[in-house]
């Protein structure tokens, strides 16, 4: 429904209120939804919040109310109460001057910019192995999250804060000095972040037979994780790193640009991008003046090792280290000190982690912590939450047997697209590099939209041959029904500059596809207040499934005359437009044709 009507009917329901009960109520009390499909109407108003001021039951206060707007609002054409829920009919009229004033026009659900700057962290990689599938789940929340907060008017910010530095980037690093034989990406033909990532697995074999060869000789298991070489020459090497050693250094900054090529074209693979990149080997040191500084504000204490600690039980927290007694920072350090370091160069309003909810404990720590320091910026921080993602046991093979890769993942999708797309018969016609892109499209649409159709707080579980399947709740549904309204525009020669016309009246099929298309600014709006793709993409699979009733009852190519099938082509190309939209906020596009 077009926000124009709704903010008549809540000014008009005020006005109700003020007239029949001489009363004042604010207009954030009143509430209009959707009617629900088993009741007369199309817009309801929820009467409720009204009765405390006609001190009347809510069949009669609705009555009331009803008679009130149809009275004043030339569009209602009928209503009903059922209990608190007052039912509005609109006229044909009103509907079809919806579709032709508004949602045709080319400033349809575009937003102004609303004077908020956002940033969305998400990715934050390691550089010690490949991206995987918990990470899939994370960039394509973080860029589908960026990309509906920009369509609600929000200037954003899409931050990677890579972490480059640290004992496990230093175990890759010593398997390949000892075990590499000086292979490179290009000697052996792998993705770099393919490569270092089998060191950092033979770092793990080779240091499990150390242990195990201790515990033989003698040494309980924890003195054996201590004692074996691998690990101590791990910890010299970090020690070396952070003094600058220069063979150290070199060595670090060649493995690391091998693993940022492998993550490039992984990232230009799954369609997200960046806008800055942070790296904790710049920003691991940050901190310590915000140590310092809620120490003399009396936020931190030291214990008698000289660590420093803050108390958060009143918060319903522990007592948190802050810095270790040595005076060498923990992770909520450099946290405290990369958080001040993004307000300062950004100045926004409201900072986004995408982080797996393995880390829940950590960002409410964070946050207490910068909330107590005085950060009035601290109060625009949120920590999106989500849960991890399974697969059918045996459905697809990985590296190391535990973790599925990234790349391969997108590959077996793609291999299952083309599988599927060909059974069904939907290639034909098409040259071979127009299959390709449709392969491609359909394969990480399917995994695109199988993830983001979730409440971001679930855990799933992701099914690739169930993700491809074109009648379901899938991309592919949703991406075959965009390309069958192409196809339909075509065969008219369809054009968007065409007369708007009013046929005399419209059937259901045609109400509810307008009515559809025309709260998609407001799904916007929620998703982003929200954070929450799951809304868009929910949103574009009940519209797929409208747009299909309207196609298989009502007849568009031969309509009974010309005004009635221009109507139903406008009518198509505003739902292709919408469909289009709400999956390029997801990062989904959509064919033309198959």
């Amino acid at each position: 429904m077009a926000n124009s009507i709704q903010e008549l009917l809540i000014e008009k329901t005020v006005e109700a209120v003020s007239t029949l009960y001489g009363s004042e109520i604010p207009a954030e009390q009143i509430s209009l939804q959707e009617t629900r499909k088993e009741f007369e109407g199309q817009i309801t108003v929820v009467v409720f919040p009204v009765t405390r001021f006609s001190k009347k039951s809510p069949e009669v206060t609705g009555t009331e109310i009803g008679t009130y707007l149809q009275q004043e609002i030339s569009e209602i054409t009928a209503f009903n109460v059922i209990k608190g829920f007052l039912n509005l009919s609109f006229s044909d009229d009103y509907w079809v001057n919806l579709l032709n004033d508004t949602i045709l026009t080319e400033s349809f659900a575009q937003v102004p910019k609303n004077g908020q700057k956002v940033m969305v962290e998400y990715s934050s990689p390691n550089t010690n192995k490949p991206l995987h599938l918990g990470h899939i789940r994370n960039n394509l929340l973080g860029y589908a999250v960026a990309e509906i907060l920009a369509a609600a008017g929000y200037e954003v910010i899409k931050a990677n804060l890579v972490n480059d530095r640290g004992i496990h980037i230093c175990k890759s690093m010593l398997a390949w000095q000892k075990f590499g034989e000086g292979q490179t990406p290009e000697s052996t033909g792998m993705k770099g972040d393919h490569l270092v990532g089998k060191y950092y697995v033979i770092f793990d074999k080779e240091y499990k037979k150390q242990i195990e060869e201790l515990k033989a000789a003698g040494q309980s298991e924890d003195d054996a994780k201590k004692n074996a070489s691998l690990i101590k020459e791990a910890q010299a090497m970090l020690q070396q790193w952070e003094a600058g050693d220069e063979e150290v250094m070199s060595l670090w900054k060649t493995m690391n640009s091998w693993v940022y090529a492998g993550f490039d074209k992984t990232y230009k693979q799954l369609g997200v991008d960046f806008d800055k990149f942070y790296y904790e080997s710049d920003t691991y040191l940050l901190g310590k003046d915000i140590i310092q500084e809620g120490l003399d504000k009396g936020v931190f204490f030291k214990k008698e090792d000289n660590s420093v600690w803050i108390d958060l039980t009143a918060e319903g927290l522990d007592e948190k280290l802050v810095l270790r007694g040595d005076g060498t920072s923990v992770y909520i350090t450099q946290d405290l000190g990369t958080a001040q370091l993004k307000y300062d160069e950004f100045k926004m309003n409201e900072s986004i982690y995408v982080v797996g909810n393995e880390q829940d404990y950590h960002f409410k720590v964070l946050f207490a912590i910068l909330k107590k320091l005085g950060k009035e910026w601290a109060q625009g921080l949120f920590h999106l939450s989500y849960g991890m993602v399974d697969l059918p046991q045996g459905k697809m093979k990985s590296r190391e047997g535990t973790v599925v890769d990234a790349d391969d993942l997108m590959q077996e999708m793609l291999d299952t697209a083309q599988q599927r797309t060909e059974e069904l018969g939907k290639t034909e016609g098409l040259e071979e590099d127009e299959k390709a892109a449709l392969y491609q499209t359909l394969g990480l649409g399917a995994l695109k939209y199988f993830l983001l159709k979730v409440d971001p707080k679930k855990r799933l579980l992701f099914n690739p041959n169930e993700s491809v399947d074109f009648q379901g709740h899938t991309g592919p549904f949703i991406q075959y029904t965009h390309a069958r309204i192409k196809s339909v525009l075509r065969k008219a020669d369809y054009q968007k500059d065409a007369k708007k016309v009013i046929p005399a009246t419209i059937s259901t099929f045609e109400r509810d596809l307008i009515q559809a298309i025309a709260g998609y600014p407001a799904i916007i709006a929620v998703a982003a207040k929200e954070f929450s793709p799951a809304q868009i993409a929910n949103y574009a699979y009940e519209l797929a499934k409208l747009y299909n009733k309207f196609y298989h009852e009502e007849n568009i190519l031969k309509a009974e005359d010309e005004d009635v099938k221009q109507f139903r082509l406008h009518l198509s190309a505003a739902a292709a437009k919408v469909i289009s939209g709400s999956m390029k906020l997801l990062g989904i596009q959509v064919p033309e044709r198959m």
